[in-house]
């Protein structure tokens, strides 16, 4: 997949349609935003495009809309705050169609510099989300809106939804150009480049529950990295691999032979495979997530069989840190341990820690690193952190990414 994609720098926006695809799926508490991290995210791309004097058309989805249109997945609210940020009106069309007549009207009175949001794109259903089964007329309809096309939507980047992907069909058959925002621009350059061509030494660092979840992930890095170092409740089956009592740990059994296989890769290709050395260990996990708990620390070979591996212990941390202090890119996804927990948030913090001291690039791949980052105040030493969980994980497998892949090469 081609990274070197055209972004909102290389085009002439003036007077122009713009639809720009953001990602504006943000968490709503009776009708109020609670955090407002993606929209703050979209503001830069938006900001050109009205400089430019483009005629500015916004849209995304919120929420999975498994009931149908409604109001409370209705993106009003978001219309409102962009309002206040932008210090301009942004004209919501709450047309549950997305692309009916009082769209088309409110565009055709757009003047330069204007901007609409138009409503949630998922209230179109499979229209949106599975258009190869539905036909392409949604597709089609965003792209009869504009001249131009934008995507911003790293979040949404691995799915190829209408609004995301096949819309860039439409615009370039009628002379347009597609192009990536730089929220997109930005990710490509960290993650699609740290993947493609770091800077060595290259140290990934994965995490998060399951092996399962992460398996093209772990063969593709091995390829790529230096290092890996693998932590969190996956580690437990990497352990129980090597012949290891991992006691009541998260195990998935069927995927035993497929770790003692990515140990062997890792000997034959002379890369580094780190492993817990030792665990922080409990009778259960904590319940409440976040209440207390008796924890002690053991060597990661001998858990005792009615105890759970909930965390790294000291030792792990420090080997894990000493990995990252020579490492020249460093790219993270998924905590060390039950990170939620004050007490089991210990070998997260360290890992944290250790990235934020370190003069590496540092790169968080979204989802429950990122919110680990944020939670514990290292957000602002890290280079990037991922605005797209899923999205993040497929780019680590070295997948393309139809939101990526849709826009124009240079």
């Amino acid at each position: 997949m081609s990274l070197n994609k055209k972004s909102v720098d290389d085009f002439n926006a003036k007077g122009r349609r713009v639809l720009v695809r953001c990602d504006f799926n943000v968490p709503l508490k009776n009708g109020e935003i609670t955090d407002e991290t993606r929209i703050n995210a979209a503001l830069p791309t938006i900001n050109k495009l009205i400089g430019d004097g483009a005629k500015v058309i916004l849209c995304s989805h919120l929420g999975k809309v498994k009931e149908g249109p409604n109001e409370k997945e209705s993106l009003a609210p978001v219309a409102k705050r962009l309002s206040e940020k932008l210090g301009k009106e942004v004209k919501f069309i709450s047309d549950y169609n997305v692309t009916g007549a009082d769209t088309t009207a409110a565009v055709e009175a757009m003047k330069d510099g204007d901007v609409v949001l138009l409503q949630n794109t998922r209230f179109r259903g499979k229209e949106e989300t599975k258009p190869e089964e539905a036909g392409e007329a949604f597709a089609k309809e965003l792209a009869d809106l504009a001249d131009d096309y934008v995507c911003d939507a790293f979040g949404s980047a691995h799915r190829a939804h209408a609004s995301v992907a096949v819309v860039t069909k439409y615009i370039t058959a009628k002379g347009g150009t597609n192009a990536v925002g730089y929220l997109m621009q930005k990710e490509i350059d960290f993650l699609g480049n740290a993947v493609e061509n770091p800077v060595r030494p290259f140290v990934a660092i994965l995490g998060g529950a399951k092996v399962a979840d992460k398996l093209k992930v772990i063969d593709n890095l091995l390829e790529k990295a230096d290092t890996l170092i693998i932590g969190g409740g996956m580690a437990f089956t990497f352990l129980k691999a090597k012949g290891y009592e991992i006691g009541k740990s998260l195990v998935d059994d069927e995927k035993i032979d497929y770790c003692k296989e990515m140990m062997a890769k890792a000997d034959k290709l002379g890369k580094k495979l780190l492993l817990p050395v030792d665990t922080g260990i409990a009778a259960g996990f904590p319940d409440p997530i976040d209440g207390p708990i008796d924890v002690q620390y053991v060597d990661s070979s001998k858990i005792p069989a009615d105890m759970e591996g909930l965390d790294i212990g000291p030792n792990t941390q420090a080997l894990f840190a000493d990995a990252v202090k020579s490492a020249k890119t460093v790219v993270w996804n998924g905590p060390m341990g039950v990170f939620e927990n004050p007490t089991l948030a210990k070998g997260t913090i360290a890992v944290a820690k250790a990235l934020a001291e370190t003069d590496a690039t540092t790169i968080i791949g979204g989802g429950d690193s990122a919110a680990a980052c944020n939670q514990l105040g290292f957000a602002d030493k890290m280079s990037h952190i991922s605005t797209g969980g899923g999205a993040s994980l497929e780019f680590l497998e070295g997948k393309e990414l139809p939101g990526v892949y849709a826009a124009d090469d240079k």
